[in-house]
């Protein structure tokens, strides 16, 4: 018998760890067989204990190799020149890749054969294995990482008195039957690696931004934070019908609820882009990676017909009572806005899914003002804002030098502009506005709203009627 080694032969004089390599990297191509008492140049040395040999290997594999490989490897004594030799048969495995327990789903874990030799396997083909066997539902599939944590996780079940263990976790599909964490386990931990971004624009399009975030950590944790973030800037808006005051948020909380579970449940994870979310003067964009299901319209989803893309997420979320049913957020989101006037709009495209929530307290009006900043208080906005910088401070007067223009002061010149058009353009729509709501809606100090209003009335931009409680500003 002639031995040489190739790309499905493999020769080991003794057994050694080694040939954990060996059998994981013919499990992972195409098979192979492997001898054990034969030398790299193919002369026979033979083995003592030929069965204790084979069973030290069969040993090996069981406790050192995930998944379990068992099943794909046969063992064979034979004799060759007067001596006893084992021949291990490995097949080609059906649930690649197949990798060393305490290594992990990493390149030094995994091997693949190339050519005589075994080698660590790349990302790319780990992910391409993972595909072949789990499928293409991204949630089911194994995950990259495997050192994974659910702090976060546990306390969404605990606040519901729900029991969170490694049963449940294979139960909802984080964990298979090896005890390996899938892309779902992922998603819910910790590590999990993709992101929501916010940001907050000064008007109604993306020409400055006031605020940005990036929410991080399991889903769990970036659902919670970023409906504070929306939450905060959320703001209430009063008005009165003869006696009674009306309030009314800027957001329907139901609609933007949906919105943002929308987002996290049936987003598409195996791209890497982050999802987003718009907050304009006008309306709040959600902005989601990942189109429509194949063969799911814009119009089947307006019916409240759905087919989840993650269905064992979209089961967890249900199972936490944070969604009722398939199909009903669309719908809660357009139920929110029912008698307002106003309608949330949906876009899609091949690669991305926007809900778009529009302001209710956002008149036809105060739009086309934010559209023209200035409008016809353009010269007396700026010479405003200008004297707000320049003018020399109470007590200070006696100063000869005049102070010189820095960028912070250009910074405060275009602040003080943008409060002046925020309160000309509110007592346009309201009639009147009051001290404290423009504090709270410029989200200001009362000393500073006061010295605001004072300069804007000394300006004959407003004109200040009633006292004290009653006080209230219209446009002169």
């Amino acid at each position: 018998m002639f031995f040489k080694e190739s790309e499905i032969v493999e020769l080991k004089s003794i057994v050694t760890e080694d040939i954990k390599k060996e059998i994981i990297a013919f499990a992972n191509s195409q098979g192979g067989k492997l001898f054990l008492g034969v030398q790299d140049d193919g002369t026979v040395s033979g083995l003592d204990d030929p069965d204790g040999a084979a069973l030290q290997v069969s040993n090996m594999v069981r406790d050192a190799i995930k998944p379990d490989i068992t099943m794909f490897l046969h063992y064979k004594t034979l004799e060759a020149e007067g001596k006893q030799i084992v021949a291990i048969t490995v097949q080609r495995g059906t649930n690649r890749p197949y990798y060393i327990a305490k290594k992990g789903l990493r390149p030094e874990g995994v091997y693949v054969r190339q050519g005589y030799s075994s080698v660590p396997a790349t990302d790319t083909a780990i992910r391409r294995m993972i595909r072949e066997t789990d499928g293409n539902r991204f949630e089911e599939m194994r995950s990259l990482k495997q050192n994974l944590t659910f702090e976060t996780a546990k306390k969404e079940f605990a606040l519901r008195k729900l029991s969170f263990g490694q049963t449940q976790m294979k139960t909802m599909g984080m964990m298979n039957k090896d005890n390996v964490y899938t892309n779902l386990g992922l998603l819910l931990s910790d590590q999990c690696m993709h992101t929501v971004k916010a940001a907050v624009f000064e008007d109604i399009g993306q020409n400055q931004f006031k605020d940005r975030k990036e929410f991080t950590g399991s889903l769990f944790q970036q659902m919670t934070d970023a409906y504070e973030f929306i939450d905060f800037r959320n703001q209430t808006h009063s008005t009165f019908d003869r006696l009674l005051r009306i309030d009314q948020r800027d957001y329907p909380e139901v609609a933007v609820r949906e919105a943002l579970l929308n987002l996290l449940v049936h987003r598409e994870y195996s791209f890497h882009a982050s999802a987003f979310i718009s907050i304009y003067a006008d309306r709040i964009e959600f902005t989601s990676v990942g189109g429509l299901v194949d063969g799911i319209t814009l119009d089947d989803v307006m019916m409240g017909i759905s087919v989840c893309r993650n269905e064992k997420l979209a089961n967890v979320f249900y199972r936490l009572e944070l969604i009722e049913a398939y199909g009903t957020g669309i719908s809660k989101i357009m139920g929110a806005y029912t008698g307002t006037g106003k309608k949330p709009q949906i876009e899609v495209s091949d690669n991305a899914f926007k809900i778009i929530l529009p302001n209710l307290n956002m008149t036809p009006k105060t739009e086309a003002a934010l559209s023209e900043p200035h409008g016809i208080y353009g010269t007396e906005i700026n010479a405003m804002a200008e004297t707000a910088v320049f003018a020399p401070r109470r007590n200070v007067s006696h100063r000869t030098n005049a102070t010189p223009r820095t960028a912070a002061s250009a910074a405060s010149g275009s602040q003080t502009r943008k409060n002046i058009e925020t309160v000309l353009f509110l007592a346009q729509e309201h009639g009147s506005v009051t001290r404290k709501e423009i504090e709270q809606i410029l989200n200001i100090s009362q000393t500073t709203c006061g010295r605001l209003l004072r300069q804007m009335v000394e300006n004959g931009l407003l004109s200040q009627e009633g006292k004290g409680k009653n006080t209230c500003y219209r446009i002169r």
